[in-house]
């Protein structure tokens, strides 16, 4: 029997890396229209801290033109303070679409042309009325992608366990169209990392989309994976940041080779003094991302939490970030030693100096007498 959904509505968010810092204080008061902070509302909320909530903005409604036709959407912008900001497209599904149908519909949703333009259009608005707000503004060009499928209400009010066993929810979170039955194995692994706190209902998160089942009608769940996704991306930027760093200061060296300087005067105080504003800026980056989201117990937001995290491969980001800060502390490290050689080496050439100069003198005295 298929599962005939009675609300339920796609969540679409485009995440945007738009400066190195938001200061939400100055945003909520530059900002034109209502904007609250973000809290969690159902219980277990408070092993999850926000030390500097995300501010949620209202954009309004807009039409998307899909090609099955124009769907109305509710637009909202939540702004982060280490610089992210998410843009989400909430589409509504039609009363009596049955879920297994669902999925083309999700695959145009998922990495459509439609949902990039007009979240591109709307970042672009919300930049233009808090650039007061923003340290060091810029757009980067990578965008990250994510979408939940929210289901409130199913007729007859299956059970979780009954909605994952009955719907094919990997094809729905896939969004696979061409195969029309994936294996056993693609399927489970799919939806391997699923969580049910009562009877009815149900999360399943895989990498790009999630299924949540949510009859309560919270919000908190897509919340928490809406953050996830905020910090998967700032991970991203400043894995490509290093890179660009580790290539300038790549260049820099072999230009001041190619030089033929003093060797009592090192070519890379300047080089050295910009590596280690680098370092220290990044290591304050990352940490604003890694406390923008603590957990301090091991409820069931909690747990979601952590399945997101895992899922979307942050820690392997964040390895990565790490051990690229490591290269750029050794870099200022070997840097720094040039640096601190050739000091010592002139201040010994000086020193010999002086005491040449001293036994001349005392020579031109003992030669006068």
């Amino acid at each position: 029997m298929d599962l005939v959904l009675e609300k339920a509505s796609v969540l679409c968010y485009r995440l945007y890396d738009v400066a190195d810092e938001i200061d939400l204080g100055a945003a909520e008061s530059v900002l034109a229209r209502d904007a609250r902070r973000l809290r969690f509302g159902r219980s277990g909320a408070e092993f999850l801290l926000l030390p500097n909530p995300p501010l949620l903005v209202s954009l309004g409604r807009r039409t998307l033109s899909l090609p099955s036709g124009p769907v109305e959407v509710e637009a909202r912008a939540r702004l982060f303070d280490f610089g992210a900001i998410s843009i989400d497209l909430t589409v509504p599904v039609p009363a009596g679409t049955e879920l297994d149908a669902l999925t083309p519909l999700a695959d145009r949703l998922y990495d459509g042309p439609e949902v990039d333009a007009a979240a591109l259009e709307l970042v672009e608005s919300v930049r233009r009325e808090v650039a007061p707000a923003m340290d060091n503004p810029h757009l980067w060009e990578q965008v990250e992608h994510y979408a939940v499928i929210f289901v409130e209400a199913i007729r007859g009010r299956p059970s979780g366990e009954q909605v994952l066993a009955r719907a094919d929810l990997a094809r729905l979170l896939l969004g696979e169209t061409t195969v029309p039955e994936l294996s056993s194995a693609e399927r489970q692994d799919v939806t391997q990392r699923h969580f049910s706190y009562g009877k009815d209902d149900l999360v399943v998160i895989d990498w790009n989309a999630a299924f949540v089942y949510e009859p309560s009608g919270s919000h908190d769940i897509p919340d928490i994976l809406e953050i996830a996704n905020a910090q998967l991306l700032e991970l991203r930027y400043y894995d490509d940041a290093l890179d660009h760093s580790l290539a300038r200061v790549n260049q820099r060296l072999k230009r001041e080779r190619r030089r033929l300087g003093s060797i009592f005067r090192s070519p890379y105080p300047a080089l050295s003094r910009q590596v280690l504003v680098t370092l220290l800026e990044m290591s304050e980056l990352v940490e604003r991302v890694e406390n923008s989201l603590k957990i301090i117990g091991d409820f069931y937001l909690a747990r979601v939490y952590e399945a997101a995290v895992e899922q979307l491969r942050i820690p392997a980001w964040k390895e990565t970030v790490t051990r690229k800060q490591a290269i750029l502390g050794s870099v200022y490290g070997w840097l720094k030693g040039e640096v601190d050689t050739a000091r010592s080496l002139t201040l010994e050439v000086m020193i010999v100096l002086l005491i040449v100069l001293e036994l001349l003198v005392a020579a031109g005295s003992v030669l006068r007498h």
